[in-house]
C-alpha cells in the first residue's frame, strides 16, 4: 500500500508504532520496522544521550530498515537534556523523529538540517495547523479514545479525522483506536495516511514488557480504562487498577485543591515497576480503549501481515462489491 506517509518515511506498510515509555526500546522498534512499518525508540526512557545513542545503535545491529526516535517534550523542574538528545539523533543518522507533548519549535531547525523528518503528535486541529506551520512533515491525530494523553477537547476520531482532513495540507495519520485493517481502512477512508498503534504494539511477542502487561492488555475490555488528572488539565488515559481507583478517590476528595503532590505516589516513577517487574498495581500506565479489541499477542510482523491482508480483503471485495460493478 502506498500513501504520503509510506512515501515520506519510506516504508511499506502506512503503520507506524508509537513512542511508549520503557516500551519503545530497541527490540520493539527493530521489530516493527522489520515488518514494514515505522518502529520508534522513546528517547526520554533512556535517560541520558549516551544512553539513547546506545539504543540507536542496538536497534541499528537489528535492522536496515528506517526507525525513528520519539522526544516529548514535557514542563519540567529539571529538563532533560534535550540538546544533547537532538545532537545524538542527528549524529546516529536517524531519518524519523516523533515529537510530541510541547511545541517543538526550538528543536525543528536541527532536526531539518539534518534531513530529519518529523512527525508532531497533536489532540486537536489548532494544535496540527501550528505544527505544520512551524515545518513539521506530518502530524499524528491523537483522539479521544487513545492512550496516554488525549488532551482535553474530548473529540474522538470519528469526527476529529475528518476535521484534520478538512484543514491540514502535510500527511496526518490516525492514532487512538487502531489496531487492525478496519482500523487502517476507516482512517483512510476519513483522510488520515496510515496509522499510529501504542496499545496494539505493547501486546506482541516482541515488546519488551512483563508478560503481565501484555495479558492485563489481553484480558481488559473498552470499559476498563479511566481518565486520571483532568482536574489538573494534565488528563491521561489509563488502564484501572487499584492504584487509578486510589487516584480517583484523592481527585474527588480534594476537588479543586488537588495539587500533583497529592497523586504522586500513583504517577511518578512507576513505569519501570510494572512494564519491567509485572508489579499490576504500582501506579497509572497508559492504555488505550483499543483494549477492547485485542485478543491476543502476536510477532510484529505476524500482526502487521494480518492488517494489511484484513485492509486488502475490506477494499478489494467488501467495500468494491457494495459499488455493485
Amino acid at each position: 500500500m502506498k500513501t504520503r506517509i509510506t512515501e515520506l518515511f519510506g516504508i511499506q506498510h502506512p503503520i507506524i508504532q508509537g513512542g511508549m515509555h520503557y516500551v519503545g526500546l530497541a527490540e520493539l522498534a527493530a521489530a516493527v520496522s522489520n515488518a514494514g512499518g515505522l518502529g520508534i525508540i522513546t528517547g526520554l526512557t533512556q535517560r541520558t544521550p549516551e544512553n539513547l545513542a546506545k539504543e540507536i545503535a542496538r536497534c541499528k545491529e537489528m535492522t536496515d530498515k528506517p526507525f525513528g526516535v520519539n522526544l516529548t517534550f514535557l514542563p519540567t523542574v529539571n529538563a532533560p537534556d534535550y540538546p544533547g538528545f537532538v545532537r545524538v539523533i542527528v549524529e546516529s543518522g536517524v531519518k524519523v523523529v516523533e515529537t510530541a507533548g510541547n511545541n517543538p519549535s526550538a528543536v525543528l531547525p536541527h532536526l531539518k538540517e539534518a534531513g530529519i523528518k518529523v512527525i508532531h503528535k497533536c489532540t486537536s486541529v489548532r494544535h496540527a495547523l501550528k505544527a505544520q506551520s512551524i515545518g513539521c512533515d506530518a502530524v499524528s491525530v491523537d483522539g479521544f479514545e487513545c492512550g496516554g494523553h488525549p488532551g482535553e477537547d474530548d473529540v474522538p476520531n470519528m469526527i476529529l479525522l475528518p476535521r484534520a482532513a478538512d484543514e491540514l495540507e502535510i500527511p496526518f495519520v490516525a492514532s487512538g483506536g487502531q489496531a487492525d485493517g478496519r482500523s487502517l481502512v476507516a482512517s483512510l477512508s476519513m483522510g488520515a495516511e496510515g496509522m499510529n498503534m501504542g496499545t496494539r504494539f505493547i501486546a506482541t511477542k516482541e515488546a519488551p514488557v512483563h508478560e503481565k502487561v501484555k495479558q492485563a492488555i489481553v484480558a481488559a475490555s473498552e470499559l476498563d480504562t479511566r481518565l486520571v488528572m483532568r482536574p489538573l488539565r494534565n488528563t491521561e488515559r489509563v488502564l484501572t487498577n487499584d492504584a487509578v481507583e486510589r487516584l480517583l478517590e484523592k481527585e474527588k476528595r480534594l476537588g479543586d485543591k488537588i495539587k500533583f503532590e497529592d497523586i504522586i505516589d500513583e504517577v511518578a516513577g512507576v513505569y519501570p515497576r510494572i512494564m519491567q517487574e509485572g508489579d499490576m498495581d504500582a501506579g497509572a500506565w497508559s492504555c488505550g480503549m483499543v483494549a477492547g479489541l485485542i485478543h491476543d499477542i502476536p510477532t510484529c510482523q505476524e500482526l502487521i501481515d494480518r492488517i494489511m491482508q484484513q485492509a486488502d480483503d475490506i477494499i478489494s471485495k467488501r467495500l468494491m462489491g457494495m459499488l455493485g460493478r
